[in-house]
């Protein structure tokens, strides 16, 4: 297994090779959410060596990785920003 990139696949996000399951979604899990390994890895229907695989490449990167939950936030920012401001009257 291993960490993959393709622009075309979770805009870029480094992600486990053959899914949709970024690293930071896995690190969220682990770290923020409290869950263990095997947890994640059985939540996910992923091997649990590369759950571990996500990890050692979130913290070998720490960079890359906020820098990508910078530009989440502030994408998120902005769609709420759009979303709450009042639409234009239908003339």
């Amino acid at each position: 297994m291993t960490i993959t990139q393709d622009e075309g696949v979770l805009g870029g996000e480094p992600r486990i090779e053959g899914t949709r399951i970024a690293v930071r979604q896995v690190a969220d899990m682990v770290i923020d959410g409290d869950q263990s390994p095997p947890h994640v890895a059985d939540q996910l229907d992923v091997a649990l060596a590369a759950v571990y695989e996500a990890l050692s490449y979130y913290y070998a990167h720490p960079d890359t990785m906020r820098e990508l939950a910078r530009e989440n936030a502030d994408a998120f920012e902005r769609v709420r920003e759009a979303a709450l401001k009042p639409k234009e009257p239908v003339s």
